[in-house]
């Protein structure tokens, strides 16, 4: 299978909807980026990553962010994390407070902002928010082979100033005695957390622990357990895009996380990790043309996890 030629293809039949969706305004640094960039990168077991597009110029992973989070938090709490977080689809807006008030602040899942934050709390433990952050980064350095990979501090700084929604879920969650550390240490790191910088060749390197059982092939890195990688693959595909999650499993048939800069991480376990970027959203906050791809990429490959023909590689 010519891997380069279906990423060029996808990118070359895509390349005249650059601009569809909305780019997400309400976080005003992200207003400010092309709305016609669109890149593409699937990383394989022997290091090779093929790309087209804008794939090596970083952008703000913002929610996919959550998939490297809760691999931290499960590597600290354990089973314990689930007392304090659900496994569920929400069915709901990403940021719901209703659902949160009718569930007595325990959040539905580890994607969803409140579920976010409970396991942004529980990874930094009881260290302060600067090691926490630290921690994330050197994991992500270490998991993507380049120490480029940084925070735009410009974006956190966006997300914090505009953060009413999130700080009042993190309170009312606080008052529910669901968070283990002060809220405003919780968010200080969960702004910055979204606010990570990573192109899709990065962002598909550095995820590849998802596809091969928690361990990275390249590098023989463990950022988790099988056991958990499992789990964690089988919440981003009931959880990974909020109320579109069924949708996208419906046409693209991987586990994925998508995030309100535009990028979508998904994981074919046994072949590969992709990344794709493009800032343009659908009504629920997941890349329009991001998850196009995706859709053409599963139909070129035949790699989509309900397919009867799938097998590992």
């Amino acid at each position: 299978m010519d891997l380069q030629q279906i990423v060029d293809d996808t990118w070359n039949a895509l390349a005249d909807e650059r601009g569809s969706g909305t780019p997400a305004g309400y976080i005003p640094a992200l207003a400010q980026v092309d709305p016609t960039k669109f890149g593409i990168a699937i990383a394989t077991r022997d290091g090779s990553v093929f790309c087209a597009g804008d794939a090596d110029e970083q952008f703000s992973i913002q929610s996919v962010s959550k998939v490297f989070a809760l691999a931290m938090a499960l590597d600290r709490e354990g089973a314990a994390l689930w007392e304090a977080v659900g496994r569920e689809p929400s069915g709901n807006p990403f940021n719901s407070i209703v659902q949160l008030e009718r569930e007595k602040g325990k959040p539905r899942n580890p994607f969803i902002n409140s579920g976010a934050i409970v396991t942004t709390d529980r990874f930094i433990g009881d260290r302060g928010p600067d090691e926490a952050v630290a921690d994330l980064l050197s994991r992500l350095h270490n998991m993507a082979r380049d120490t480029r990979i940084t925070i735009d501090e410009d974006v956190a700084r966006s997300e914090s100033e505009t953060g009413a929604r999130n700080r009042s879920l993190a309170y009312f969650m606080a008052d529910f005695g669901r968070l283990l550390n002060p809220v405003e240490d919780v968010l200080s790191v969960y702004f910055r957390q979204c606010g990570i910088a990573m192109s899709c060749r990065q962002l598909a390197e550095a995820s590849l622990f998802l596809a091969f059982d928690g361990t990275d092939p390249v590098t023989g890195l463990t950022m988790c357990s099988t056991e958990r990688a499992r789990r964690i693959n089988a919440l981003m595909l009931l959880c990974g895009h909020y109320d579109n999650s069924g949708e996208f499993a419906f046409d693209v048939g991987f586990p994925g996380k998508s995030g309100v800069g535009g990028g979508i991480l998904a994981s074919v376990p046994g072949r590969a990790t992709l990344a794709v970027w493009s800032p343009g959203l659908n009504r629920a906050g997941t890349s329009l043309l991001g998850a196009r791809a995706l859709a053409q990429i599963a139909d070129r490959t035949g790699w989509s996890v309900f397919s009867g023909t799938f097998e590992k590689s």
